[in-house]
């Protein structure tokens, strides 16, 4: 099982579970229990913990996944000579967890690794979003983002039917209690509503164009070097929710097209011109948007 011992990261993700809950409990004890329109109830309580379970179960495992770490300590003298390089190739060295990085890898402080295609680490999954966890972050804002919004919808028909009504009959609980419990979770459904809303466009964009988060920042800094080539955006889709479109794409229990091992050529990087190699030969750190997560080089010409 992957799970980072961050206790900051911990504690947003158990933030996370009780504000689920806590959503579930105004919900249940306090809008739709009481209610007299069973249909009603019984609808709205089997959409909202739907989604809601969907929610919880896209957490786990964008948590417990592992996003897609480099083997730790493989940058050896030995592994380096088995790549058997060639004049004009390189190979990128991490320090602070001995690793070969390959393209697209960024080593993560958080979770001491070098994490491939990694867009970022997010403190309310307590991990880094990466290649084989994307999936999972990206239904986790999009079910927290339709579950907010449908307790806003209720909690605005239950305001409407509490003012008709007597406010003694349409909840278990006395009014001035009742109305705290449904402001807290209109500000806690409207915040996170806008949150995850914005962060599931912004993953969304970053798969269909094949462009991390840290990617994207470098992108002014990588124009002097060779340009990678982008995958088409459908089939970047597909690789990250696991093939052909199908309700599995929202199912967090199935995961991910399953990325190929990586084979000798995927260690090394080719330098597009002599201008380059000099620099890299010269350059001991790898420019980086992130302050602390540095790419080193070492480059081994036969």
């Amino acid at each position: 099982m992957w799970f980072i011992r961050d206790g900051c990261g911990i504690a947003c993700a158990i933030v996370t579970w009780f504000l689920v809950l806590y959503a579930e409990f105004v919900v249940l004890f306090v809008m739709l229990i009481p209610s007299r329109d069973y249909v009603y109830s019984v609808i709205n309580g089997l959409v909202f913990n739907l989604l809601a379970f969907l929610a919880l179960a896209s957490h786990c495992r964008a948590m417990l996944t592992d996003p897609g770490a480099v083997p730790k300590g493989n940058a050896t003298k030995e592994f380096i000579e088995s790549l058997q390089l060639k004049p004009g190739q390189v190979v990128y060295k991490c320090p602070k967890c001995c690793s070969i990085k390959p393209d697209r890898a960024h080593h993560c402080s958080v979770c001491k690794r070098c994490i491939r295609k990694m867009d970022h680490h997010c403190p309310w999954v307590n991990n880094c979003v990466g290649e084989n966890n994307q999936k999972y972050f990206v239904l986790f804002t999009m079910y927290i983002a339709l579950i907010s919004l449908h307790a806003l919808i209720m909690v605005g028909f239950h305001f409407l039917h509490c003012f008709e009504e007597d406010w003694t009959k349409c909840s278990s609980f006395s009014p001035p209690t009742t109305v705290i419990l449904l402001i807290l979770l209109c500000f806690e459904g409207l915040l996170f509503l806008i949150f995850t809303s914005v962060m599931f466009g912004t993953q969304v964009h970053s798969i269909c164009t094949d462009e991390t988060g840290i990617e994207s920042l470098q992108r002014k800094k990588q124009q002097r070097r060779e340009r990678r080539e982008r995958r088409g955006s459908w089939k970047s889709v597909k690789e990250t929710f696991g093939g052909d479109f199908s309700l599995n794409w929202f199912n967090p229990f199935s995961g991910p097209r399953h990325p190929k091992p990586l084979s000798n050529r995927d260690w090394v990087r080719q330098v597009s011109s002599v201008s380059d190699t000099e620099n890299t030969e010269t350059t001991t750190e790898e420019p980086s948007e992130e302050p602390k997560d540095e790419d080193f080089a070492e480059v081994v010409d036969e």
